[in-house]
C-alpha cells in the first residue's frame, strides 16, 4: 500500500507542471454538474493528462446515488482530482476510484475530507476490508462530529462481518450467464415465465452520427462519446443457459416516447405485466399492461394507491398466488429512505392501499427489489441499511407480511462487496435463481445463475443401555447464526441441513437422560462433501438412584485417586457440563475389613476427594455432595455363609457411586 501511494503521490505532484485543456476541463465539469459520471471522469482525465481509460459504464436503475458535492469546482488540480475520484465512485469503478481519492485524502482544504471516507468505501468494495477499516477508524477520528462518521462506524461491523463471511463461505453456486444476456450497459431483474426470461437492459442502442449536447451556462458544447442513449427496456430470451444460440429481443410493449422501463413481475396467469417506468427527471412509477393474442396494451400508471408525482413507486414483485403486489418506495409513512410496501391485489384488478412491511424489514436507508415466496413464507430483499458485505446486500425473512422474522444475511457469495439485487426463483422451494450484481464488472449490473447447496448432519439415537432408538427426544443444532430444534421420529432419527460448513455443535435431550454435546470443529466438516451421518446414544437415569462409577480406584488405604480413575471421573464431568442445572451426590463406600470408625472416615474421604478432583475440572462446588457410607451400605456379601472370605463381594462393596439429587 506504501508503495503504491508513493507512485501516486510522485504522479498527483507531476501534474502540477502540466497544463489545463481548458476545454476538457470545462465539458467535464458539466458533465459532473449534469450526473454523467462516466464522461465527467473520461474529460478529467484528458484534462489531467492521465492516460488509458476505463471500460464503458453506465449508471444503471435501481443503483442511482446522489451526489454529495455541494460547492461549484474550482479550476484547480485538486478539485479535479477529488472529481474525477468521486465520478468514478459514482459510476461504480471502485479501482479507479480507490485510486484518486488515495490522493485526495492527503489534500488539506476541509472541503475534501469526505475523501478519506469515500476512500475507505472504494477499498471496502475492492474487498479490502482490514485497509477499510483502518481508514474508516482514521475517518471517525478525525470527524467525530460529521454525519458520515455514524456510516462509517457501520462500515466497519460489515467489514468485519465480511471478513468472517469469506472464512465460511455459504454452500452457492453462482454462474455469469452467457455474454448475449449480459452485453453492454446493465442487465439485471431476470423473470423466469413461460419457459422464457424477461430481463431489463440498458444496452445501447445505435443512432448514427449521434451527438451528445451538453448545456451550459454560457451556451451549448457538443461532445461526442463512447455509445449514446443506455435506454432501459424488457427483453426476452430463450434458453440462456445452453452453449448454443441464443436469440435476444425486446418484449414488444409499445412506449411512450422516452419513456423506459425495467423489473417486470407476471400475474400468475401471465395476462397482465407489472413493471417499473420513468421518463427523464421524472420520478418512478409502476404501469402494467395486458395481453391480447401476441401483443400487449399499452402501459397504463397503476392508481394512487401505489404511484404518485410526489414520490417513487417501482421495482414490483406479484406474489405467486396473485393476491398481492409488493413494491419499494420513498412514499411518506416509511421508516427511511426507500421502504417495502405492499397492497392487495383484487380480482377486478384494482389495488387496495399500500401497507408498509413494518420496521422489522425497512431501516433508515433503502430497501429494494422484493421476492416473496407464497410456499416457503420467505421474503427475500436488498438493502444498504443493515450490516453487509457491501453497497446491497440480499437479506431473507419469514413472514405472512404482517410479522417477520429477523432478517438474515445471505453471506458469501450469495452477496458480494457491491450492490446485489433483484433476485427471482427458478423453481418451487427457491432454491434455484437469478441475480442481479455488478461483482464482476466495473459499472454495471449484470445476471447470474445462482443455486443453494446444504450440508446435512443426520443420525439415529438410541438408549445407551436397552439400544432401542429414542422418538420424541429433542435434538438443538447450534452454530454461529443461532438454534434450531428437532425431535426425533419414531425411528429415532434426526437430521439437519446447513448451508455452510462452520463450526457447529448438537445437544441430545430427553427427559430422565443424561444429555451429551457433540461437537463439530471446521476440520472435520471441511472433509466431508454433502453429508455427515453419526448414531448417539443417552443413558437414563432417575433421581436418587445410585450410579456405579466403575474402576474408580484409591491408593492402597488412601483416599488419593489413581491415574485410571481420574479418566471415569473425567466422564463425569463431561455429564455436568452437558447437564449444566444437574447437581449430584457423591458417595464413597468400602468394604467390613477394619474398624467401623476408620471405614467410614475413610470413605468420607474418598467421596471427597472425588469432588475436589472435579472441582480442579470446572465444576461448581455447589452442584457436588461428599458423602462417605464406610461399610453400612453393602451390594454384595462380604463373606460367605460360615464366615469364610468372599474376595469378590467385597471388591463390589469398595465403590464409588453418585446419583443425581436435582436436574
Amino acid at each position: 500500500m506504501k508503495k503504491i501511494l508513493t507512485f501516486l503521490l510522485l504522479a498527483y505532484s507531476g501534474l502540477a507542471s502540466a497544463q489545463f485543456v481548458v476545454n476538457y476541463k470545462k465539458v467535464a465539469d458539466t458533465y459532473f454538474e449534469n450526473k454523467d459520471y462516466y464522461a465527467a471522469s473520461t474529460f478529467y482525465k484528458k484534462a489531467l493528462k492521465i492516460t488509458g481509460d476505463s471500460t464503458l459504464a453506465i449508471l444503471p436503475y435501481g443503483k442511482e446515488r446522489k451526489t454529495n458535492t455541494e460547492d461549484k469546482v474550482i479550476e484547480d488540480y485538486e478539485g479535479s482530482i477529488y472529481n474525477l475520484a468521486e465520478s468514478s465512485r459514482m459510476y461504480k469503478e471502485f479501482t479507479e476510484a480507490e485510486k484518486y481519492y488515495s490522493i485526495a485524502i492527503t489534500f488539506t482544504n476541509t472541503r475534501y475530507r469526505k475523501a478519506l471516507f469515500w476512500y475507505a468505501e472504494s477499498l471496502r468494495a475492492n474487498r479490502k476490508f482490514n485497509e477499510a477499516i483502518d481508514a474508516y477508524e482514521k475517518f471517525i477520528q478525525k470527524n467525530g462530529s460529521d454525519i458520515f462518521a455514524k456510516d462509517a462506524q457501520k462500515a466497519i461491523l460489515s467489514s468485519k462481518f465480511a471478513i468472517e463471511e469469506m472464512r465460511f463461505p455459504r454452500m452457492v453456486q453462482i454462474k455469469k450467464m452467457p455474454n448475449h444476456v449480459n452485453g453492454l450497459g446493465s442487465n439485471y431483474a431476470p423473470v423466469r415465465f413461460n419457459n422464457e426470461i424477461y430481463f431489463t437492459s440498458s444496452r445501447p442502442i445505435a443512432i448514427a452520427g449521434k451527438k451528445d449536447i451538453v448545456k451550459t451556462e454560457n451556451g451549448q458544447i457538443q461532445v461526442s462519446t463512447k455509445a449514446n442513449p443506455f435506454i432501459n427496456n424488457i427483453y426476452i430470451t430463450k434458453n440462456a443457459s445452453n452453449d448454443g444460440e441464443i436469440s435476444v429481443k425486446m418484449m414488444g410493449i409499445n412506449l411512450p416516447k422516452d419513456m423506459e422501463v425495467a423489473a417486470t413481475s407476471f400475474s400468475p396467469d401471465g395476462n397482465t405485466v407489472y413493471f417499473t417506468a420513468w421518463r427523464d427527471k421524472e420520478k418512478y412509477s409502476i404501469y402494467s399492461s395486458k395481453k391480447t393474442g401476441d401483443n400487449w396494451t399499452d402501459p397504463q400508471p397503476l392508481g394512487l394507491q401505489v404511484n404518485s408525482k410526489d414520490f417513487n413507486a417501482m421495482q414490483p414483485f406479484v406474489t405467486g398466488d396473485g393476491k398481492f403486489l409488493l413494491f419499494s418506495s420513498d412514499r411518506t409513512g416509511g421508516y427511511g429512505k426507500f421502504d417495502l410496501w405492499y397492497c392487495a391485489l383484487r380480482d377486478d384488478g384494482s389495488l387496495g392501499q399500500a401497507v408498509n412491511l413494518g420496521e422489522a424489514i425497512n431501516t433508515d436507508d433503502d430497501e429494494r427489489a422484493p421476492y416473496y415466496n407464497v410456499i416457503t413464507k420467505k421474503l427475500l430483499f436488498s438493502t444498504d441499511g443493515r450490516i453487509g458485505l457491501g453497497g446491497l446486500d440480499f437479506f431473507e425473512s419469514e413472514g405472512d407480511l404482517i410479522t417477520w422474522s429477523k432478517p438474515k444475511n445471505m453471506g458469501y457469495p450469495f452477496n458480494s462487496s457491491k450492490d446485489d439485487v433483484y433476485f427471482t426463483a427458478s423453481d418451487a422451494e427457491g432454491n434455484r435463481g437469478y441475480i442481479s450484481s455488478d461483482r464482476e464488472s466495473s459499472c454495471c449490473l449484470e445476471i447470474f445463475e445462482v443455486k443453494k447447496e446444504y450440508f446435512s448432519v443426520s443420525g439415529l439415537l438410541t438408549d445407551c443401555k436397552t439400544k432401542k432408538p429414542l422418538a420424541d427426544a429433542t435434538v438443538m443444532f447450534t452454530n454461529y447464526e443461532g438454534d434450531q430444534k428437532t425431535i426425533t421420529n419414531a425411528s429415532g432419527m434426526y437430521s439437519f441441513k446447513v448451508d455452510r460448513k462452520r463450526p457447529i455443535k448438537l445437544t441430545f435431550s430427553k427427559d430422565s437422560y443424561f444429555s451429551i454435546t457433540k461437537n463439530y470443529p471446521f476440520e472435520e466438516l471441511a472433509k466431508a462433501d454433502t453429508l455427515i451421518y453419526k448414531d448417539y446414544c443417552i443413558s437414563p437415569f432417575k433421581i436418587n438412584i445410585p450410579i456405579v462409577l466403575d474402576n474408580v480406584y484409591y491408593e492402597f488405604n488412601s483416599a488419593d485417586l489413581t491415574e485410571p480413575s481420574k479418566k471415569v471421573l473425567d466422564e463425569l464431568a463431561t455429564i455436568m457440563e452437558d447437564n449444566a442445572e444437574m447437581e449430584i451426590e457423591l458417595g464413597a463406600h468400602t468394604d467390613n475389613v477394619g474398624p467401623d470408625e476408620y471405614n467410614q472416615e475413610l470413605s468420607e474421604k474418598r467421596a471427597k476427594s472425588c469432588v475436589d478432583y472435579l472441582i480442579t475440572k470446572g465444576i461448581s462446588a455447589s452442584r457436588m455432595t461428599a458423602k462417605g457410607y464406610g461399610e453400612k451400605m453393602p451390594i454384595a456379601p462380604n463373606t460367605f455363609k460360615k464366615g469364610k472370605d468372599n474376595p469378590e463381594g467385597r471388591a463390589k462393596n469398595r465403590r464409588t457411586e453418585f446419583k443425581v439429587t436435582k436436574k
